[in-house]
């Protein structure tokens, strides 16, 4: 039970950090629409900023109950995370090379969890 609330705690992390990337691409829209003048691009940049400061802290409390080298193979989940965010929130395409991309990934994972 204990592995699993500290793998909870690394993927919520990870979940955490993936969220920097809608803010970032928020603020490239609001930018592309308005430029300087858009007061979304700056309430979308102090979004990232603060969400990674809050990662930046969580990450080194989390990194602490793991070894390193798990702790960044499970990091590679951002990836899958920014997938489904491009998906679900800004209507990009899924394709099969993003759907085996994943796979690896998630595989690769799963190969260094199970060695821990």
């Amino acid at each position: 039970m204990e592995k699993t609330k500290k793998y909870i705690q690394l993927h919520l992390n990870i979940l955490l950090f993936s969220l920097t990337g809608i803010f970032s691409k928020l603020a490239g829209i609001q930018y592309a629409r308005q430029g300087l003048s858009s007061v979304w691009l700056y309430v979308f940049l102090g979004l990232m900023v603060l969400n990674c400061g809050i990662y930046a802290i969580a990450w080194q409390k989390v990194i602490k109950k793991f070894e390193l080298s798990t702790a960044y193979a499970n990091k590679s989940v951002y990836l899958i995370w920014s997938q489904l965010w491009a998906v679900l929130i800004f209507h990009e395409n899924l394709t099969v090379k993003n759907v085996i991309g994943m796979l690896v990934v998630f595989i690769g994972v799963m190969v260094v969890q199970k060695y821990e």
